[in-house]
């Protein structure tokens, strides 16, 4: 497995999040889009949308499966990365860099993981 950035938090469902200006900034982690395959579509909710931690907030198909995104905090869609609509592939090229959104009003984080319970997590799943 790659490296697990450290000064990101995860999720059980492979989520990463990182805090930025007030903001917690989610992607889809290494893990995640291994597992998926060649992603060809995202599907990104709208700003001011509410999400909720445990929930699903958008989702990728890839060429063999569609999977949910799930929410790692509760807040308010601040920002979309417009991006990813037009090149879906940035997740598997990049998948730390190539966030989802970014969440303002955030609540719901005391079940993110470090990323050493993620790594442990990962190696068990």
């Amino acid at each position: 497995m790659s490296m697990i950035p450290e000064n990101l938090r995860y999720t059980k469902t492979h989520e990463w999040v990182k805090e930025e200006d007030g903001l917690s900034v989610v992607g889809l982690t290494d893990f995640a889009q291994s597992e998926l395959g060649d992603i060809v579509f995202v599907n990104l909710p709208e700003v001011g949308d509410e999400v909720v931690a445990g929930e699903s907030f958008a989702d990728v198909e890839s060429v063999k499966a569609v999977a949910e995104v799930i929410s790692p905090v509760s807040g308010v869609v601040a920002e979309i990365n417009e991006e990813l609509m037009d090149k879906p592939e940035m997740i598997n090229e990049a998948p730390y860099d190539a966030w989802f959104i970014r969440i303002s009003d955030v609540t719901d984080t005391e079940n993110l993981l470090d990323a050493a319970e993620y790594s442990d997590f990962c190696e068990e799943e």
